[in-house]
């Protein structure tokens, strides 16, 4: 703190008093530490014990590629445009939760990647995940 007598000359005080700064920041602090543990609105539940199980495997998806010449590919076997749709359903047909990853080259004709994509929705199947690279 900063006391003044008659004795002293009339200068200017340019100490800065950070005294009532700390103080405000010790009682913030102090509220936040207080609440922060109120806003969890966490039910707290006993779980009942059960015996270990293991996950289901997860099945691989069916890869078709359509490459830059065209060629349409299911799982690195080549076949015509015209007999994917037979495949995809006789597949479809022994899993009815296929899931099928489709990826073409970006240099390709849009209607060929068109034509299989008509040949996948013919097909049935729903679960489809068209593959790209991250810019």
């Amino acid at each position: 703190m900063a006391f003044s007598s008659s004795n002293d000359s009339d200068e200017v005080l340019s100490e800065i008093n950070i005294t009532p700064l700390v103080d405000v920041m010790l009682v913030l602090l102090v509220a936040f530490i207080v609440t922060i543990p109120v806003l969890n609105n966490a039910i707290t539940v006993n779980l009942p014990k059960t015996a270990a199980t293991q996950p289901a495997e997860p099945k691989k998806p069916v890869t078709v590629s359509v490459d830059a010449a065209g060629k349409v590919y299911l799982d690195k076997q080549e076949l015509p445009v015209s007999s994917v749709e037979a495949e995809l359903k006789a597949l479809h047909a022994a899993n009815p939760d296929l899931t099928l990853h489709l990826s073409s080259d970006e240099a390709v004709n849009y209607g060929t990647v068109a034509k299989v994509m008509a040949a996948i929705e013919r097909a049935g199947i729903t679960r489809l995940a068209v593959i790209t690279n991250a810019e």
